[in-house]
């Protein structure tokens, strides 16, 4: 059996890295030859995650073909978000929780796929269908990825699966108050002073293709929505500056406060008039639209955004 590798999307957030990890130990046990990777380096909440649960990072890769012909995705299937050749390779498993858009293979494939709060959820009910146990460490960083992905249960995006999912890898972990922990794990990602604005953009960001139109997705979550906005002049100029070199015909960074669930949405590029009509919303004095309760890319920003663009 050759080898395989397993990864979660470009610009890997806490589950992309965590959920890679879970498949491959997953897999491994079933009695495939496979390792974890990532497409980026972990951000300051999964350093966190990882520093907390005394676990080594999966390595970085940014081509997957002088290695290895097939491949197996989590948390994402949209080829833009994948690994650059993507085109090369023959994608064997995918677990996701998001849409399905631009994906096709040329063989059949096993797919894992339902509307949860997080992969990691997913892998979880996985695991207890095949009866095999969740080592502790790796249980604490898929609780971790559920948090970060719903918020800590506060997302519209969170089902009871998340929350059944929850409470199961605490107690498995040891994670008496994961209310406790998960704030502070939160907290841990939200320093956005020590970033360059470049940085701010490309933490979180993801790509897509809505109505013929090339898009880019960030999201920075923060404890105080004034730590961006105060910056938002210097945070427009770095986006014009990557849309400009990348095409992106509309770049959007949706800035998240953790504690309220309330947002900012800075844009740059056209039609500016399409976003305002897919939130039913208007850009302030300032060119920031006020977002009360939106907290989810994925299920408030996403889908809207697609509907308009796409009429």
């Amino acid at each position: 059996m050759s080898k395989e590798l397993v990864f979660g999307h470009k610009v890997p957030d806490t589950d992309a890295i965590v959920a890679a990890m879970a498949l491959a130990y997953l897999k491994k046990q079933d009695g495939y030859d496979v390792e974890a990777v990532a497409l980026g380096e972990p951000n300051a909440e999964t350093k966190y995650v990882l520093d907390y649960f005394d676990t080594k990072a999966p390595r970085v890769i940014s081509r997957a073909k002088p290695e290895v012909d097939k491949v197996m995705l989590v948390d994402h299937n949209e080829p833009q978000q994948s690994v650059s050749d993507i085109d090369q390779l023959t994608v064997t498993d995918v677990v996701d929780h998001h849409r399905i858009n631009g994906f096709n293979t040329a063989a059949p494939l096993y797919y894992r796929a339902a509307p949860y709060g997080c992969c990691s959820t997913i892998l979880t009910q996985m695991f207890s269908e095949e009866g095999i146990k969740i080592p502790k460490k790796l249980a604490g960083l898929m609780l971790s990825a559920i948090i970060s992905d719903t918020l800590l249960l506060k997302s519209p995006t969170t089902t009871d699966f998340d929350r059944d999912a929850l409470k199961a890898l605490a107690d498995i972990a040891g994670i008496d108050d994961y209310e406790d922990y998960g704030v502070k794990m939160l907290k841990a990602g939200t320093d956005v002073d020590s970033k360059t604005d470049q940085q701010l953009i490309d933490g979180d960001a993801k790509s897509f293709t809505m109505g013929g139109k090339s898009v880019r997705i960030d999201q920075i979550n923060v404890v105080d929505l004034d730590d961006i906005t105060k910056r938002a002049d210097d945070v427009k100029k770095a986006m014009e500056a990557e849309a400009k070199d990348k095409g992106y015909d509309l770049f959007l960074v949706l800035v998240t406060n953790i504690l309220d669930s309330n947002s900012e949405l800075i844009v740059v590029g056209e039609p500016k008039s399409v976003v305002e009509k897919a939130f039913d919303n208007k850009f302030n004095a300032d060119d920031i639209m006020n977002l009360p309760g939106v907290v989810s890319r994925k299920k408030q920003v996403v889908p809207p955004l697609t509907d308009a663009l796409e009429k």
